[in-house]
């Protein structure tokens, strides 16, 4: 998939599926969600989202396409997430929250993109934060206190429903684009219209 306006774009993410999905699931989901945006569809058709969906569609179907983009594709994650992990903070406690920031944010994309094997290892969760085994052990620990993760049965970590509510709730999700914390955006109140004259003398 080709740079856009100098962001990397994630086929996987445009096609709503797992970066192991095998060539049957690719195939599968591209027809489903080629049906929906289809521009001949007049309920749901979007010409932009299925030019999208067919370009991602053809780098994923093509080995060697899918290939080459892999290796972008954990180049740039590693980078992003390393870099949203070493930004400076004022203290050890925001740098610590930082840290299991991140976890949550990697273990609550692997549950939405795959739920029925959401599980991250650890030496994975290592090579995508830049941060030590031995410093991990700590936030692992203390977020399985919390019920937010649990291990899984392939050794890995994965977020309960209790996690997904915390990210959902707070703001720990980082945002994939710059991998800041998420902006709570607060919804305007309409205003309230005073009663007429007529209205008062009714009531």
């Amino acid at each position: 998939m080709p740079m856009e306006n100098g962001s990397f774009i994630d086929c996987y993410e445009i096609l709503q599926i797992s970066p192991n999905a095998d060539h049957e699931t690719i195939e599968r989901v591209y027809r489903l969600l080629a049906r929906r945006y289809h521009p001949d569809n007049g309920r749901t058709g979007d010409a932009v989202k299925f030019d999208t969906l067919t370009k991602a569609y053809r780098v994923l179907s093509d080995p060697e396409k899918r290939a080459g983009f892999d290796a972008k594709y954990d180049s740039t994650r590693t980078d992003r997430w390393n870099h949203f992990i070493k930004m400076p903070a004022s203290n050890g406690g925001d740098e610590d929250k930082k840290i299991y920031q991140g976890i949550l944010s990697l273990l609550f994309t692997a549950r939405k993109r795959d739920a029925s094997r959401p599980g991250v290892g650890i030496v994975e969760l290592e090579r995508l934060l830049g941060v030590p085994e031995k410093h991990l052990e700590f936030h692992i620990w203390y977020l399985k206190e919390k019920g937010w993760i649990q291990r899984d049965e392939s050794g890995g970590v994965a977020i309960t429903a209790n996690g997904v509510d915390t990210v959902l709730q707070s703001d720990l999700l980082v945002r994939k684009d710059l991998f800041l914390p998420l902006e709570k955006k607060t919804t305007p109140q309409p205003e309230r219209t005073k009663p007429a004259e007529s209205d008062k003398r009714e009531s």
